[in-house]
């Protein structure tokens, strides 16, 4: 049986390419898609990759990886920060959960530097840009296979 990664885009990332790309480069959502899903199948995964600006749906796509069993890479984007329904949902997750972020949250404004996602994740990746994508991939297939990147 294949393992299955969902990865889930939060709020505004269906703007990528076109949103503030002096932080967040010109490659768009649709291009970071087909790169992870060509990664996926090289590396034997099943993939379902999503974008929601909603929360509710979020919320739903989680219970649903959840039900599934699924591994989550997640950019949760501004859910990151305040959502407490995206957190208990994250929570549920019992297989490899990657939270991910574009820009170094870190180096950010205030705002931006305390993901309430990061505290259910097994591990964090930001500031690689949408190469992170693809960094959340190969750590998830390390970690799915037994070989975690995160030392857990």
């Amino acid at each position: 049986m294949t393992d299955l990664v969902y990865v889930l885009n939060g709020s505004n990332l269906n703007m990528l390419g076109k949103r503030e790309p002096h932080l967040y480069g010109t490659t768009t959502l649709a291009q970071v898609r087909e790169h992870v899903e060509a990664l996926a199948v090289k590396l034997e995964l099943g993939c379902e990759f999503r974008q929601t600006n909603s929360e509710a749906t979020m919320v739903d796509w989680l219970q649903e990886a959840f039900e599934r069993d699924a591994a989550v890479i997640i950019n949760p984007a501004g859910f990151s920060f305040a959502s407490v329904p995206v957190f208990d949902a994250v929570k549920l997750i019992q297989r490899p959960l990657i939270e991910l972020h574009i820009t170094n949250i870190h180096k950010r404004d205030e705002t931006y530097r305390h993901s309430l996602v990061s505290r259910a994740a097994m591990g964090v990746i930001c500031g690689l840009g949408v190469n992170g994508y693809l960094v959340a991939m190969q750590a998830m297939a390390m970690a799915l296979r037994g070989n975690s990147p995160f030392g857990a």
